[in-house]
């Protein structure tokens, strides 16, 4: 593909992935925990983009030109519909399936359950929800999202709500929005009141698309419990206070909440009374939250380079393994102040 104006296009598209567990934030006050650490600050080094963001990136590619610009549509919104979606409707725990063909329904309903069981907190409310590109094909639905989530106006939002069922049909390449592009994203929000839309519950939201992407690298059998354990580790971060209402946040302070969540995933992943996971599929764990890093020092939402995603994920798994009393769990206080302490290491991987 050719021209720097679709090259901007794409890169705007691709710095979408799980970036999104902040859109909204509330928690109670946990007082045990003591303050944030004195953060590192960190200097920008040699970061390579991982597999999963260049394979992403190549599908862009593979588009062409016209449909990528239309996608990044600032007006049209196209590549946000079905995740946001899922963020203000879906608000139901049944009949839901992950996958688009829901080839990972009973891998994410156990590790769901287990997570439940296993951590110490008020779970009991969050639930777990998918977004699935065919949404674009429910016009209904789309036309909702313009106009109660983007406040357009009847007429507008009826247009648009046509525009794209006919760029569905003339462009083969959105694959009737079942494409990777349109649900590559993973969400962890608390309960909320959203205007237009009303009360929403605490959820997990895990797009079609970033399961599609980890398939095509290998990594099908552990990325979607990874995913799903690391955005319960947003949920307990929102239940100690570590993640707060109209907290802002900047790199480093990103940078830790995204790293504590691989540490807690991992933690449960490898841990006996946890997900028990050997240690090739741990592995996999780690180059999962590997590609889930970026090289985005100053921005404000900085999850992690590469290699500090996969030092985090290593630390939380040799806490499980090498601890004296297999069955015991650390509770959530505990495994913060474990991990704030040694977070200044991690970050230096």
């Amino acid at each position: 593909m050719n021209g720097k104006y679709p090259m901007k296009k794409i890169n705007i598209l691709t710095t979408t992935i799980a970036t999104c567990f902040i859109l909204f934030s509330g928690c109670r006050k946990t007082d045990d925990l003591p303050a944030a650490p004195d953060l590192a600050e960190e200097e920008p080094s040699l970061c390579d983009t991982p597999p999963l963001r260049l394979w992403l990136f190549q599908q862009f590619v593979n588009w062409g030109k016209e449909p990528t610009i239309i996608a990044a549509s600032e007006e049209l919104q196209m590549s946000n519909l079905a995740n946001f979606y899922a963020l203000h409707f879906e608000n139901s725990a049944e009949n839901q399936y992950f996958g688009v063909n829901g080839e990972y329904t009973d891998q994410v309903n156990k590790t769901f359950k287990d997570l439940k069981r296993f951590w110490n907190i008020g779970s009991i409310n969050v639930i777990k929800v998918a977004s699935h590109g065919s949404m674009l094909q429910d016009r209904s639905k789309v036309f909702e999202m313009y106009k109660s989530v983007y406040g357009y106006s009847d007429d507008k939002a009826n247009h648009y709500a046509d525009s794209i069922a006919t760029l569905l049909k003339k462009y083969p390449q959105f694959l009737n929005g079942d494409h990777p592009a349109f649900t590559f994203n993973q969400f962890a929000i608390p309960d909320t009141t959203i205007a237009n839309v009303g009360q929403i519950p605490a959820k997990i939201i895990i797009g079609d698309g970033l399961l599609q992407g980890f398939a095509a690298l290998g990594y099908g059998d552990n990325a979607p419990q990874a995913i799903l354990a690391h955005e319960f580790g947003h949920h307990i971060q929102y239940d100690l206070g570590i993640l707060k209402t109209g907290m802002k946040l900047i790199p480093k302070t990103s940078r830790r909440i995204e790293l504590m969540a691989d540490a807690y995933a991992a933690y449960f992943l490898a841990h006996a009374s946890g997900a028990a996971m050997q240690s090739n599929d741990v592995q996999q764990v780690a180059e999962v939250f590997f590609n889930t890093g970026d090289c985005d020092f100053a921005v404000d939402s900085h999850h992690g380079t590469p290699h500090q995603r996969k030092a985090a994920t290593e630390w939380g798994y040799s806490l499980a393994k090498n601890s004296h009393k297999q069955d015991h769990i650390l509770s959530t206080e505990e495994f913060a102040r474990l991990f704030d302490a040694e977070l200044n290491n991690i970050v230096k991987k």
